[in-house]
């Protein structure tokens, strides 16, 4: 089940680019956090209420990232975060990169939440997994 769809419009910089005007693979890394983040914010969870109220932040588990085709210089982007599943401490997220809907980039990333004090697995704040919704 997918839940929480959100996108975010990226503009392919120069500084997003190698010496050919292509974007970097871990680039796109970069993009899909911004996105992650936005989409945290959509939902009323900004890094630092995280940190601040709720002593937890996100980290990656793991990743496993697809590459279908490049995105070039001025390029609009749209990054896009579903969350696929959910566990006590874990999320599951679904991310593309598109360019005029046509798939450029797909990525499965698996996150954690953890205390701020000693970085270890915590429950994910009940707040945040509300806003989420109930797992499938």
């Amino acid at each position: 089940m997918i839940r929480n769809f959100y996108s975010l419009p990226v503009r392919v910089y120069y500084q997003d680019t190698d010496a050919g005007g292509v974007v970097y693979h871990s680039t796109y890394l970069n993009f899909m956090e911004r996105a992650r983040y936005e989409w945290l914010r959509e939902l009323g969870f900004n890094a630092n209420a995280l940190i601040e109220i709720h002593q937890v932040l996100f980290m990656v588990r793991s990743l496993e990232i697809e590459y279908f085709k490049p995105a070039v210089l001025d390029d609009l982007l749209q990054v896009t975060v579903a969350v696929t599943d959910m566990g006590r401490s874990r999320i599951t997220l679904s991310q593309e990169i598109l360019r005029n809907q046509i798939k450029l980039v797909n990525a499965t990333i698996h996150v954690v939440c953890v205390g701020t004090e000693r970085l270890k697995p915590v429950s994910i704040p009940v707040p945040l997994r509300e806003k989420i919704g109930k797992p499938a």
